[in-house]
């Protein structure tokens, strides 16, 4: 594998990594038919947890199957394969050295509804990663719960244990909870801080969903609105966030959300494209389409993130 100039200037900005965690984070920037642009599109599928299976595969039922998912990702020539503990192991000999994966170590269900203190259970561990040859784990923290500094807490300890062992570290950060309005959630400046948070906690990709113009903070909106800091686009919302995580020091990849029309999918990667972020982490818009037509729709993602529509 020879390194493309782009992805050794993301690599650059990771000064304290071992050779080992570059190695995995290079594995996953030169993977697929974006390899080497340093662009990103990443299939993740732990919907089955969060959401449950019916609602997660019944409009495609072979996604019930973990052995589609992979296969999904190979074909379209994703990235990378994000999953929990579970999924990763089904296909993890059919499937080893076809594309970078991501283990999924915490995960949250429908059946909990707390609202002032979402958590996640852990589910997975650092060895569970080497053994099944990931490149990297993934952990979600809910900054605005009140459940959020043992989450922290939780991730510090297996983000200096991934490192030592020479895996990347991937962090969804999704703001909710007691602290965080509903409308919150997605706010602009809400974003923007909860992807902050997870540079700051050491996260080599982070992913965040894609804000509204929605200001939550009081304090916040009076510096917002004092520095005029430009929000009227998605484009510009992307550049901001961007910003947040190290002035673009570290990768950036946006959630898909819920299923939508392909044409709001399309315009999403065009503002995530020129507003400097790195990808998109897409799931339910791709597997829960049939094979044929989740395959186009990558196709014409990826095209988007290579200049080409």
């Amino acid at each position: 594998m020879t390194m493309t100039p782009r992805v050794k200037s993301i690599l650059s900005a990771y000064e304290s990594d071992n050779p080992g965690t570059k190695g995995n984070l290079a594995r996953i920037l030169m993977a697929g038919k974006l390899g080497g642009s340093g662009k990103l599109v990443i299939l993740p599928v732990d919907q089955g947890f969060e959401h449950g299976p019916a609602r997660s595969f019944a409009p495609n039922p072979a996604g019930y199957e973990p052995h589609y998912h992979w296969q999904l990702a190979v074909s379209a020539g994703l990235s990378a394969f994000a999953a929990p503990l579970g999924m990763i192991e089904d296909g993890a000999s059919t499937f080893a050295g076809q594309i970078p994966t991501i283990l999924k170590v915490n995960s949250a269900n429908s059946l909990n509804g707390e609202k002032d203190a979402p958590t996640q259970a852990i589910t997975g561990t650092v060895q569970d990663a080497l053994r099944l040859g990931c490149s990297a784990i993934g952990y979600t923290i809910y900054p605005g719960s009140e459940s959020a500094y043992d989450m922290m807490n939780d991730l510090r300890e297996l983000t200096a244990e991934a490192k030592d062992a020479g895996l990347a570290v991937v962090v969804w950060s999704y703001p909710r909870g007691k602290y965080v309005t509903k409308d919150g959630e997605l706010g602009f400046d809400i974003i923007a801080y909860g992807a902050h948070i997870a540079a700051l906690m050491g996260a080599h990709i982070i992913k965040v969903k894609l804000p509204t113009d929605h200001l939550d903070l009081g304090e916040a909106k009076k510096v917002y609105e004092s520095y005029k800091i430009p929000s009227a686009t998605l484009t510009e919302r992307v550049k901001h966030v961007v910003q947040s995580c190290f002035g673009g020091r570290r990768i950036v990849v946006f959630s898909g959300g819920g299923k939508k029309g392909e044409d709001s999918l399309f315009d999403d990667a065009r503002a995530i494209r020129d507003g400097g972020g790195n990808g998109s982490i897409i799931g339910r818009n791709s597997f829960q389409r049939p094979n044929a037509e989740a395959l186009t729709l990558l196709g014409k993602l990826i095209d988007i993130y290579q200049g080409k529509n």
